[in-house]
């Protein structure tokens, strides 16, 4: 199955896409063995992108870069007319790859976080789908591998026959990962970040209203102030005044094919507020 048509958001190329499209393109390149690379975007890791040339050049190479929040779903729909439903939400996702995988007999790999979420998540995913293959799972060193294990680490996925490889290493460190093992991990990554701390029961996630509301921000900023305020007031502040700019130059939803090659090549650069 095709992958999802992409749309340029501020330089970030974010896929226009629904669950059931993302779901149905994964589990068939997961059965076929297919090599795939998957993204959640945010707004953090939208601005964290767009004023990073690295980091936006290695997000753009995903097969699909899903909009992971609302404020990223409402972005698409005003200024590309894309007319999209839902968010892509990275952990509800998940959740539902891991039905289909338990269904379809395709194995899982988790690999990130700690030793101990890991741990929990796997309990976690079985207890939910009994019928679950989690053919591999583990926790990285908060350092970076040598290329020996990096190695060891690649084959003993690839041993694993695993057809979907789960990495929660936080943004960017996941999809940098993803992005330079692209080629040697064959089987679909998928980038699903506080996944692995939501679903193995370490955090909590918002409540439904809150999160329907874009305001998810919000609940994990009161949750973790110390660790979070800087991030949401800075990324917060410039992804709404670039929506601003990009509204009061006109370009609302009569740009629905996508930004031109033109936008494409000359990304916006490390804008300050």
């Amino acid at each position: 199955m095709k992958s999802p048509a992409k749309h340029d958001l501020f330089g970030v190329l974010v896929s226009a896409t629904s669950y059931e499209e993302a779901l149905e393109v994964v589990i068939g390149a997961a059965k076929r063995g297919r090599k795939l690379t998957v993204d959640h975007m945010p707004v953090h890791g939208l601005v964290e992108a767009a004023r990073d040339p690295v980091l936006r050049e290695c997000i753009n190479s995903f097969d699909i870069v899903a909009p992971d929040g609302h404020p990223v779903r409402w972005a698409l729909n005003r200024l590309r007319g894309t007319r999209l439903a839902d968010r892509v939400y990275g952990p509800e996702l998940m959740l539902r790859l891991c039905g289909r995988a338990a269904e379809d007999g395709v194995g899982v790999y988790l690999y990130g976080s700690t030793e101990d979420v890991v741990g929990r998540l796997r309990e976690s995913l079985l207890k939910r789908f009994p019928g679950l293959r989690v053919v591999g799972s583990e926790s990285p060193p908060f350092r970076p591998l040598t290329p020996k294990e990096d190695q060891e680490m690649v084959e003993r996925i690839n041993q694993s026959s695993a057809g979907l490889v789960f990495v929660g290493l936080g943004c960017p460190k996941q999809e940098i990962f993803a992005h330079e093992h692209r080629d040697q991990i064959h089987a679909a990554q998928l980038c699903v970040g506080a996944a692995f701390d939501f679903l193995a029961g370490q955090k909590r996630m918002a409540p439904s209203w809150m999160q329907d509301r874009g305001l998810e921000w919000l609940f994990r900023l009161v949750s973790e102030p110390r660790r979070l305020w800087r991030r949401y007031l800075v990324t917060n502040t410039i992804f709404l005044a670039w929506f601003g700019q990009e509204l009061a130059r006109g370009r609302g939803s009569n740009h629905s094919n996508g930004a031109s090659t033109e936008e494409r090549s000359h990304p916006r650069k490390g804008t300050t507020i």
